[in-house]
């Protein structure tokens, strides 16, 4: 698995290997030994699975909060996505900002996001899939979400008009929802 930073240090992209022969292929999406090995120690609980039917769906800008947190890896299975993390630890030197990975089922790249991050993502094609692994338990209690166009986070995600649930379409905006997250603290 190739482990790499993206723009934001604490969000990486890892790649993982395909072993291909005239079948397919095959590629091991996560091994909670081998990533140990990296600095990646995730206790993942949760699998989730999205299905986006039209092109231009915008899921997000969601988080758990405290205590129920949640890190994500997050992976296009069917289709592409643009799939963006925002850095909301107050106090943090990346504090408000963010960026933007492009993942597909081709490419098979993931999308390493801590907690402390907001996480969204735009699909680039129509029927997209997208699978994602949680290191807590879905808690509605604690699920949030922040305006998909916030101006104080400034995201270019190419499009003016996306697809929105009513739940993102009636966001609050960061300074107004307020953050839970303190850079470096535990």
């Amino acid at each position: 698995m190739r482990v790499e930073p993206s723009s934001l240090p604490d969000v990486l992209i890892l790649t993982p290997r395909r072993f291909g022969d005239a079948r397919g292929w095959f590629s091991e999406t996560w091994n909670a030994a081998a990533m140990a090995g990296a600095g990646l120690e995730l206790p993942f609980v949760q699998d989730n699975h999205s299905f986006s039917a039209r092109q231009g769906t915008l899921r997000g800008l969601h988080f758990q909060a405290p205590p129920k947190a949640q890190a994500k890896l997050v992976r296009c299975t069917r289709g592409a996505i643009r799939d963006v993390a925002v850095d909301i630890r107050a106090g943090s030197p990346t504090f408000r900002q963010w960026v933007a990975v492009d993942l597909s089922a081709e490419d098979g790249r993931q999308l390493l996001i801590p907690a402390g991050f907001l996480h969204g993502f735009l699909t680039l094609t129509d029927e997209t899939e997208v699978q994602y692994k949680c290191t807590d338990f879905y808690s509605p209690d604690h699920d949030r979400s922040i305006r998909w166009d916030d101006p104080s986070i400034g995201i270019d995600w190419g499009i003016d008009a996306p697809i929105l649930s009513d739940k993102d379409a009636q966001a609050p905006f960061l300074a107004t929802a307020g953050t839970p997250f303190v850079w470096g603290a535990a």
